[in-house]
């Protein structure tokens, strides 16, 4: 029988006047990171309908395509400490758990960290968004926003395929620029005096964990041989989940302008600087990294570019004093963490009994009355930042932006019932969960 193949076609030609698709939503998430995710997840777990978008033609933002591979800030001080954020992370963490090798958790003199498995990480995300019927749109960015009053009421986006209009009550930002405030025109902050730096972050296989030397050993030896390899950071530190054979290393320092042609020459710079990075732990590791080689890149990390003014100013005071708002929607005890210079950063850590907490305030901006921030675009000034950024709170937060969204209805979000709200966070706020074994727990004390 002689094959049949398909040979037709047809001629297309855009049309200028084409219309954009158009979306009504209860919420839309702008931004699909850990923040934007959970802040979906509850909105839907809430019964409203949610739409989500994202630059990316993924979803999990920097958690999963930058593989920043840890959550930190998400348990308590101390070796085994307690659990500080709920709800989506309980999910989020037994899923983790039932699969094979795709999560660790590292009990340092400090803190806990968890390490997990990106991909694992990237199908929860889908599957969970999927099964709570949350529309999706990817690979989209932002035309324009349009305002009325102290109210977000459309926004324009455009992908490869063509433009998609959402309208929505409520709007959770979470991308991580404060691209949704931005292009509003509402005010948002930036650091007065340089910038921070992110990480290019790089996954290596066929590594020998046997032979993994400390951060201590490669933050030593990258001191002394660091410029005969054209090293920017003077020190670097690797995730690994036993027996597995792959770490992703942390060892760049990247500079993250917002300026479009910048940010792509300095995407470039970051790979290159990752590169090195690689030749130096192959050369100078070579027991352990000496038959590795390159499984992946992330795409640039970024900590801290552009975030919102907020109702409230989240002060490095009132990170250092642990204080307690009244209105407190997630809390975490992670150290401040100043990546402001290049070769390398610097952490104050806190006490085992210390927590700090953000408030409704810094996720509200103080000209909008329909908008919920979440994530690194929260306000706080730059070193308090550095410490309510990381993955855990981020969790919390996106929760909380839901939740207060759900709360103002047609409202403002600066004046929705405060009671109802703390029920609704109490155990992101005040719940104490260990999650270890009574045997992790003695060996711990």
């Amino acid at each position: 029988m002689a094959e049949t193949l398909s040979r037709e076609t047809r001629i297309v030609r855009r049309e200028k006047d084409t219309p954009f698709r158009k979306l009504k939503a209860d919420i839309c998430v702008v931004g699909a990171g850990i923040a934007g995710i959970s802040a979906a997840l509850e909105a839907a777990r809430l019964g409203r309908k949610v739409v989500i978008v994202d630059g990316q033609a993924a979803l999990g933002g920097q958690a999963v395509n930058s593989i920043i591979a840890t959550f930190c800030g998400l348990f308590s001080n101390g070796t085994h400490g307690y659990q500080f954020t709920y709800g989506v992370a309980d999910r989020l963490l037994a899923h983790l758990e039932s699969q094979d090798k795709s999560i660790y958790y590292r009990h340092g003199p400090n803190t806990t960290v968890v390490y997990y498995d990106e991909v694992v990480l990237s199908r929860w995300m889908e599957q969970s968004v999927l099964e709570a019927g949350i529309e999706v749109v990817l690979g989209a960015t932002i035309l324009d926003v349009h305002v009325e009053g102290r109210r977000i009421v459309e926004t324009d986006f455009m992908t490869r395929y063509g433009g998609v209009s959402v309208e929505a009550t409520g709007w959770v930002e979470a991308s991580g620029d404060a691209a949704l405030v931005w292009q509003a025109g509402f005010a948002c902050r930036q650091p007065e005096k340089g910038g921070v730096f992110g990480t290019q972050m790089v996954v290596l296989e066929n590594i020998d964990e046997a032979k993994q030397p400390t951060r201590y050993e490669i933050a030593d030896r990258m001191k002394e041989k660091a410029a005969d390899y054209g090293l920017l950071r003077r020190e670097g530190l690797g995730f690994t989940i036993p027996g597995r054979g792959i770490a992703a290393m942390n060892m760049t320092h990247v500079e993250t302008p917002l300026d479009p042609v910048e940010a792509s020459r300095k995407a470039l710079e970051g790979k290159d600087q990752a590169a090195r990075a690689v030749e130096f732990l192959k050369k100078e590791f070579q027991e352990c990294f000496g038959n590795a080689r390159i499984r992946s890149f992330g795409l640039p990390g970024i900590r801290q570019t552009r975030w919102i003014a907020g109702s409230h100013h989240l002060t490095v005071d009132e990170i250092r004093a642990g204080t307690k708002f009244d209105d407190a929607v997630a809390r975490t005890a992670w150290p401040i963490e100043l990546h402001d210079h290049g070769d390398g950063h610097h952490w104050i850590t806190f006490d085992e009994d210390h927590a700090h907490y953000i408030p409704l305030g810094s996720l509200t901006p103080d000209e909008c009355d329909n908008v919920a921030a979440a994530g690194r675009c929260i306000d706080a000034d730059s070193a308090a930042l550095s410490s309510v950024r990381v993955m855990g709170p981020c969790i919390g937060m996106g929760m909380a932006a839901a939740n207060a969204l759900d709360l103002a209805g047609t409202g403002s979000v600066h004046q929705i019932d405060l009671a109802a709200l703390r029920e609704r966070v109490s155990d992101n706020v005040e719940k104490k969960h260990y999650r270890w074994t009574d045997e992790e727990m003695r060996a711990a004390s």
